[in-house]
């Protein structure tokens, strides 16, 4: 009887281990497998997608100018970022690219996110190509907008924030402006970082 509960014992305890150790209560809602890319970021540095390449990230759109939903996007993904540094993190990147490559210079980047207590060591912010190249990455990649308003200096784009596999795939979007779920995000990077 001893040797059966024994055996029993150690089957449970090697399922319960073997199921803690899974990764396979990720569920994503998006497949899109990203298309190659080479671009300057606020530093004047090119990033591509090969230099992200075995890395989970995440991106949004962004543009300096935009008057609604952008500072409080980059006020969430700056407050994402201490999230997961408070738990530890650091083998992530996050790309944010320009939806008004023609006013967005590396410098202007530089100063915008300045002002949101980021740390730029693992965020990079995308310029360098014209406004049909984000509008169609955008829909491709994405699968949002990023087109110009009537009448208007303001762009419209997608507010989500897009989780990207260590394969360069988007895997899933989440809210960035309001009631985002920022401790699924930093659960499902904390399960794509692990595998």
């Amino acid at each position: 009887m001893k040797l059966y509960r024994s055996i029993i014992l150690i089957i449970v305890t090697s399922l319960v281990f073997i199921t803690g150790c899974s990764n396979s209560d990720f569920q994503g809602n998006m497949d899109v497998k990203l298309q190659d890319f080479t671009h300057v970021n606020q530093d004047n540095k090119e990033v591509g997608l090969e230099d992200l390449k075995g890395t989970v990230w995440i991106a949004n759109l962004i543009f300096t100018n935009c008057t609604t939903v952008c500072p409080p996007m980059t006020k969430n993904m700056s407050e994402l970022q201490k999230m997961l540094s408070d738990k530890g993190i650091k083998d992530y990147r996050i790309v944010s690219f320009s939806v008004d490559p023609k006013n967005d210079t590396p410098e202007k980047l530089k100063q915008y996110i300045s002002y949101y207590d980021a740390d730029e060591s693992n965020w990079d912010l995308l310029t360098g190509y014209d406004a049909d190249y984000i509008k169609t990455f955008a829909e491709k990649n994405f699968q949002t907008l990023a087109i110009p308003e009537p009448n208007s200096d303001q762009i419209m784009h997608g507010t989500s924030f897009y989780l990207v596999d260590k394969e360069g795939t988007v895997v899933k979007s989440y809210n960035g402006n309001e009631d985002v779920p920022f401790d699924e995000i930093v659960l499902d990077m904390e399960q794509l970082i692990e595998e």
